[in-house]
């Protein structure tokens, strides 16, 4: 969720189970109060606030520990999400989630939990070996610091190369928690759009075996088949470790709730 998405959050709770982690996005347009309002109305419906720490848009170390303090005070600091961020260039002294993690500062505000970034299928902007390194760097620091850790990756349509990717994971030697980055139902035109934002497979081929195709793009898709293939793979795999979901509510908080509900109920 964004800070501005609180009234949804209030409208799907009655659906959401209690004690899920809920993200909370650190966006450019939104100052700390949003922010920190977020979490904290996150926290009061019973749930687990996940706020992401951008660490290219932090400007200081005053301002990330301004940060990680106004958390704290409605707390909101046991997990958190260290990011890169957006900005081609950084407003401060941390080009990347790594660097915020190496400043040794997050547990003086009570974080206990550090989830960061995997990516499946690549990065646009940053080549395979940088992006292996840094998750290998920063599974490290976390270790070094007695901080847990959770790899939450970039969502995908596709569960050839998620498999394949969890599978390097492992073979690294890292046994962390793995959080499949799942789309939310949501729009098909709005999901190739963010497919296209953050470079994401989205051919022909990918998206029919996804549920949805490029010649129709009016209706809505659901992660129904992704998620159940996933889930088959996943049981065949003994070294897969421990994989969980994490859902991107581009269509909605409400609308992605719903649809996990319904799923849970038709499998069991």
């Amino acid at each position: 969720m964004t800070g501005k998405d609180v009234p949804g959050l209030r409208e799907a709770a009655s659906v959401i189970p209690q004690g899920t982690k809920i993200n909370v996005t650190f966006l450019g347009n939104e100052d700390l109060p949003m922010r920190v309002a977020a979490a904290k109305a996150v926290k009061e419906l019973g749930f687990v606030p996940v706020p992401h720490i951008s660490a290219r848009r932090i400007g200081s170390l005053a301002q990330l520990e301004e940060f990680l303090g106004a958390l704290a005070e409605v707390g909101a600091t046991e997990h958190v999400f260290s990011v890169g961020g957006d900005p081609a260039e950084p407003e401060g002294p941390y080009p990347d989630s790594l660097s915020v993690i190496r400043t040794g500062i997050l547990q003086k505000y009570g974080v206990r939990e550090v989830s960061i970034a995997g990516y499946p299928e690549g990065h646009p902007d940053i080549p395979n070996d940088v992006l292996w390194q840094h998750l290998e760097d920063k599974s490290a620091a976390l270790s070094e610091q007695g901080l847990d850790a959770v790899i939450l990756t970039q969502f995908s349509f596709d569960t050839d190369p998620v498999v394949a990717w969890i599978d390097q994971v492992r073979s690294r030697g890292i046994d962390t928690q793995i959080r499949i980055g799942t789309p939310g139902p949501a729009g098909i035109k709005r999901l190739l759009g963010f497919a296209r934002r953050f470079g994401i497979g989205a051919n022909a081929m990918i998206v029919k075996k996804y549920g949805f195709s490029l010649t129709n793009l009016m209706g809505t898709a659901g992660p129904d088949r992704f998620v159940s293939d996933l889930s088959a793979r996943l049981a065949e795999d003994q070294g897969s470790g421990s994989v969980k979901l994490h859902f991107y509510t581009f269509g909605g908080l409400k609308a992605t709730s719903e649809w996990a509900a319904e799923y849970v109920t038709a499998q069991s």
